[in-house]
């Protein structure tokens, strides 16, 4: 494993998704690293990544001293898998989740965690990996855990799914690990306060807001981005999933340039989407305003929103609460361009755009129309230029959360 020999401050960041192809762990993960960077210039920043793809991820560009990679692979014994049929029913638990998480422990126990002043454990995807393989190892007496969503999965509000037996399990192990973890964090305030419900912790769930820096990227290509045919362009560049309400706010769209003719001339509706249900929503919506693309690699979304849109689209989830922060929110932040958010009323984006103007209710299309109205006509008197979060993804802000969490 990596070795450290320097007298400075020292951190180790342990990661599982620091894909540039668009993943939003992806993009928060490597933004972190690079404002972890900025905040201690002189640091030791050491890297251990664990991840199950072989993307060639530009680990270069991240502003790092020392690099340990390792490929766990998804792909499980065939005795394992069928042992498991019968196992999960008598035990409650899962061997192929125990023969994943296995993989991750062993690479983690093998760091050398008194070497350094603070190591962070990052969470990814949905299982959680790098967190549930520190249970039980002494490397959680350093360790800074982050919870970019809510765990277990069924008590995201954002998912249907609901609980499995196995999930339970899970539960009481993660619980084990935020007692023993040095900090527990997460990307929202909301979120922080219910995990620290749902785990009934004494210990204070910090907060740090999710980043984007575009030192850690790649540059766009050109040639890839659509240029624009209407004067005012309106765009969403995401997923269709965990309860994103996209069809209410396609009707509100229509609805407003069907009874406002000036508006179908002067706007259009760019989607650059992934996920199940596009081909229906092209058939169902098949107005010349509204442009169904194919979804560009991050660098290129990136570029196309920030050269060739106005106004931009967050969609959390339309159940009665979301506690998380979308991962694209410091990146459409940065372009310092308007944003209508569509969220529950209990809502961490909600919390924290300052102006109303910003954001409408997810299920409310008479107040989606009229936000969105009154959004294109500001860009169309010249003004569409603005600062919808202020400084709340600023390095200030993330500097003096920081600190806070790494107070002894």
């Amino acid at each position: 494993m990596i070795n450290v020999s320097k007298k400075q401050l020292k951190f180790l960041v342990v990661a599982q998704d620091l894909r540039i192809s668009g993943t939003s762990e992806g993009v928060v993960s490597r933004s972190f690293i690079g404002r972890l960077r900025q905040v201690y210039p002189t640091a030791v920043i050491d890297l251990v990544y664990l991840k199950n793809h072989t993307n060639n991820d530009r680990l270069d560009l991240l502003p790092v001293d020392n690099i340990s990679e390792h490929y766990l692979s998804n792909n499980i014994p065939k005795l394992v898998i069928w042992s498991n049929k019968i196992w999960w029913r008598i035990r409650g638990s899962s061997l192929n989740d125990a023969f994943k998480i296995k993989k991750y422990r062993r690479i983690i126990s093998k760091i050398e965690y008194k070497s350094y002043d603070h190591v962070f454990l990052r969470s990814s995807g949905q299982e959680y990996e790098t967190i549930r393989a520190s249970s039980e190892l002494p490397l959680l007496e350093k360790a800074i855990i982050n919870f970019h969503d809510p765990y277990p999965v069924f008590w995201d509000t954002g998912s249907n799914r609901s609980p499995r037996r196995i999930e339970f399990a899970q539960f009481e192990e993660i619980w084990r690990i935020v007692k023993k973890a040095k900090v527990c964090l997460s990307p929202s305030q909301i979120l922080s306060q219910d995990l620290s419900n749902l785990y009934g912790s004494n210990k204070k769930f910090h907060v740090l807001p999710h980043q984007y820096l575009a030192d850690v990227f790649e540059m766009g290509k050109e040639k890839l981005i659509r240029k624009r045919k209407k004067k005012i362009s309106i765009s969403y560049h995401g997923a269709l999933q965990l309860g994103r309400n996209l069809d209410i706010l396609i009707r509100a769209y229509l609805n407003l340039i069907n009874e406002i003719p000036e508006l179908r001339d002067k706007t259009e509706f760019v989607f650059r989407l992934r996920g199940v249900g596009i081909k229906k929503l092209r058939e169902k919506y098949s107005d010349p305003n509204l442009n169904f693309l194919k979804p560009v690699d991050l660098a290129t979304s990136i570029m196309e929103q920030e050269k060739e849109s106005d106004i931009l689209i967050i969609l959390d989830n339309c159940s009665t609460h979301s506690n998380i922060l979308p991962g694209k929110a410091p990146l459409l932040a940065s372009f310092q361009k308007p944003v209508l958010a569509l969220s529950p009323d209990r809502s961490e984006i909600r919390r924290i755009l300052k102006n109303e103007k910003f954001s409408a209710k997810c299920d409310d299309m008479e107040e989606i129309q009229l936000k969105l109205e009154r959004l294109i006509k500001q860009c169309l008197d010249g003004n569409c230029m603005d600062d919808p979060f202020k400084d709340y993804f600023g390095l200030n802000n993330f500097k003096k959360e920081l600190e806070e969490l790494l107070e002894p």
